[in-house]
């Protein structure tokens, strides 16, 4: 099998992770998160996300997290922003990465976004632009890339066509995200090889997977076969999309470090530290 020798593994819990949770968590225990993961040895940890208080009540703190959070060298801690006011806030807590969230998916973007996803796409241009002028690592999500709840499937040519607007834009690196765990093996080989005949190298590109019909593994198999080595995954498996209804976690990153460490792959990760943080955090959440 053609396996990489090591994987980069985009810790997202303590945002997507804990934004979908009915449970709002003090500032103090999210910091204390965050940094356990740091410990644990993951080298990308997504903090938090600097959207309407209104809109995701779970992450109201973004600012006093990344202000209180003791930052470990070598760890990047990107946050998510929706617009230029989510930037500025982003900037003056002292991020120094971030990420933006588009749609291959119409229906999606306008319940997600509320707005088209063209409109969605002239919005970032403003944001990225400022990011990348003031030295940020840029990241794009790029949600409903396998199908849609409303929409149905996605055609792979609207998905390539999203995505390469995203990247030229300005975003450095763009995340795939099977956000209803719809996809298999043949219909992310499918997608993925959509974005290499477009001449998207897989160094652009991540995945972001759902487990909701446990294909996550058998999905991440396909991708590293193409070369693609950014996983993106959520400590106890937590969180989901908070607009499509019944939403099923993300790929556990416990289960992807111990596909890792049998498959002879490299993460830098202990898995004895990330199961005691994951154990901690159900706790937390009162699982």
């Amino acid at each position: 099998m053609n396996l990489p020798q090591r994987i980069t593994i985009v810790e997202v819990g303590p945002r997507d992770g804990l934004q979908s949770e009915k449970k709002t968590l003090p500032t103090e225990t999210k910091v204390r998160l965050i940094e356990r993961l740091a410990a644990a040895g993951l080298g990308v940890v997504e903090a938090t996300s600097f959207v309407s208080a209104t809109a995701v009540p779970q992450l109201a703190d973004a600012d006093e997290v990344l202000r209180r959070l003791r930052r470990k060298t070598g760890v990047r801690y990107p946050v998510l922003v929706p617009n230029e006011k989510g930037l500025e806030r982003a900037m003056a807590a002292g991020a120094t990465e971030i990420a933006v969230f588009g749609s291959a998916s119409d229906a999606y973007s306008r319940k997600n976004l509320g707005h088209t996803r063209e409109e969605a796409l002239e919005m970032f241009r403003p944001v990225v632009r400022r990011a990348k002028d003031s030295g940020m690592f840029v990241r794009g999500y790029l949600s409903m890339v396998i199908a849609d709840p409303w929409d149905g499937p996605t055609p792979v040519v609207l998905a390539v066509d999203a995505g390469r607007r995203m990247l030229d834009l300005g975003c450095d690196e763009l995340s795939l995200g099977d956000t209803v765990g719809a996809g298999t093996p043949v219909t992310v080989d499918r997608l993925v090889r959509g974005f290499l005949a477009a001449d998207i190298t897989p160094d652009r590109l991540a995945v972001h997977l759902h487990d909701t019909h446990h294909q996550a593994l058998a999905n991440v198999l396909t991708v590293l076969g193409l070369g693609i080595t950014t996983i993106d995954a959520s400590v106890a498996g937590l969180g989901g999309s908070t607009v499509v209804s019944d939403p099923h976690g993300n790929l556990a990153t416990e289960d992807l470090v111990f596909f890792c460490d049998g498959s002879g792959i490299e993460t830098g990760v202990s898995l004895a530290a990330l199961l005691d943080t994951a154990t901690w955090l159900r706790g937390e959440l009162g699982r």
